[in-house]
């Protein structure tokens, strides 16, 4: 399987991570990317199961995507001759809950990480408050072969997928043009795209079970973290961050206008902050 790859600038390695979404990729990244250039090595990548390009018929997992991002994390930085510090990341969404789980597996792995609308709990489980057996159904549904593609389509179209973005994605949805409407359709149309989202929605590649557990997970990752959330986040959303900004240690931005995707309808009140806590660790290790 191939994966998109954007990089630019020079300097210390920023790993954006776009968020696992029906609509996301990398391209998402893009805003923060062209700004963080100027100081930063910056290189975003597509997860795998997501992206415009075509995707295999599999049945994606929490580890799959996290062993995709250990290797991410070893193979992006300079050879380790020349690597003189670990990567900082900024991770937006359920991006954040494999981050934070792979620091904490990994001491000293990440120097700091900025979390941009951190999310750990799918689409159905949010709104039904918890895990429920019907959502196993449902993605067992969608990844049939033959019942599975209608379906699909069914909750990707463009109506629903403008209802969504104006529910929890863009504070405001005419935000979401028809020049990026036609970007958001090749995410959701490209070959096997199905089958990571189904797992996304319902929860299935969920990296917490539980808040307890994505908390934990906060704790245990020892490094520090920003969380950077919009005004505008839907309740239930925000209440997932919220605590997690209530941890010792952990600094909090929140942003005047802005809901899931603040980074890109908002990249520049994001960026601002972001560039100043990336560079409190970006110094040169040598003089």
């Amino acid at each position: 399987m191939v994966l998109g790859v954007d990089e630019a600038g020079r300097g210390p390695l920023v790993l954006l991570l776009p968020a696992l979404s029906s609509i996301s990729t990398r391209a998402e990244m893009h805003p923060l990317m062209a700004r963080l250039a100027a100081d930063f090595r910056a290189v975003t990548v597509d997860w795998p199961g997501f992206g415009t390009r075509a995707r295999p018929l599999l049945r994606w997992t929490p580890e799959a995507l996290s062993a995709f991002l250990h290797d991410a994390v070893q193979t992006l930085g300079a050879p380790a001759p020349r690597r003189s510090a670990p990567p900082l990341v900024v991770a937006a969404g359920h991006a954040a809950a494999y981050l934070l789980h792979y620091a904490a597996a990994h001491a000293g792995a990440v120097a700091r990480a900025a979390l941009i609308a951190p999310t750990w709990r799918g689409p159905l489980p949010t709104m039904a408050g918890g895990d429920r057996p019907l959502f196993h159904k449902i993605r067992r549904a969608i990844e049939t072969p033959f019942i599975g593609p209608a379906l699909y389509r069914l909750n990707v179209n463009d109506f629903v997928i403008r209802k969504m973005v104006g529910g929890h994605v863009y504070s405001d949805p005419r935000w979401l043009t028809a020049s990026r409407l036609d970007e958001k359709r090749k995410v959701v149309e490209a070959p096997g795209a199905r089958f990571a989202s189904a797992g996304f929605v319902t929860g299935a590649l969920d990296r917490a079970g539980t808040r307890e557990e994505f908390l934990a997970l906060a704790r245990r990752a020892n490094l520090p973290l920003l969380v950077v959330y919009g005004a505008q986040t839907p309740a239930r959303s925000r209440a997932e961050m919220e605590a997690l900004t209530a941890l010792p240690g952990v600094r909090a931005l929140r942003v005047a206008q802005g809901k899931l995707a603040v980074h890109e309808e908002f990249p520049d009140a994001v960026c601002g902050a972001i560039a100043a806590f990336l560079r409190e660790s970006a110094e040169p290790t040598t003089r």
